[in-house]
């Protein structure tokens, strides 16, 4: 026979997995026991939570008990939900950004040799934001990985697929037009665009 202390744990378990108010009488049929006698457990749970003055607590709504927040922490609550502005990318972060854009797959060398210096930090970075995924690896010597950009970036720059990103040379010209402070300077990246 399952002790008092195992069935509250037991359904502290199964309140915190199943999300939803868990009713009472599925609760007994697990155990194999009357329903009253889970309510009994349900209602002691409550009232240690309420007790001990816990962040968490338990209601009860038409036989069935779920975890809720205590209201008061609703604020704090907020604070930790509310997102932060998220930081723009840096210049270096939109070169390599562009330039696995249009040439992925790409390997991190194919990278560097198209920017001159080293973008293993600037890759992890793109990484982290979930702008950059590896997508496999290449055939050549030492198999390097490739890289290439994820469902993030499209939704990030408003691209519902890659075969809308703006052809290089629309880029330049706009380039050439408008000087914006934030545009990458294609001309330096040299991005050649791959055959059709």
């Amino acid at each position: 026979m399952t002790s008092k202390r195992s069935m509250k744990s037991a359904f502290e378990s199964m309140m915190f997995i199943w999300g939803e108010p868990l009713n009472v009488r599925l609760a007994a049929e697990i155990f194999n026991i009357d329903w009253k006698e889970a309510y009994e457990c349900f209602r002691d749970l409550q009232k240690e939570y309420d007790e001990q003055e816990r962040g968490i607590r338990i209601r009860e709504t038409d036989k069935s008990f779920q975890f809720v927040t205590l209201a008061d922490n609703s604020e704090y609550i907020e604070r930790l939900c509310t997102p932060v502005k998220q930081r723009k990318l840096t210049q270096s972060a939109l070169e390599v950004l562009a330039i696995i854009a249009y040439k992925q797959p790409v390997t991190r060398g194919e990278i560097e040799t198209i920017r001159g210096i080293r973008c293993e930090r600037v890759l992890e970075g793109l990484q982290s934001k979930g702008l950059v995924e590896e997508t496999g690896r290449s055939s050549g010597i030492g198999r390097p990985i490739l890289y290439g950009t994820t469902g993030e970036f499209l939704k990030h720059f408003g691209f519902s697929s890659i075969k809308e990103l703006p052809d290089i040379e629309d880029i330049e010209s706009a380039i050439e037009n408008e000087e914006p402070k934030d545009m990458v300077d294609l001309q330096q990246i040299s991005i050649d665009m791959p055959e059709e």
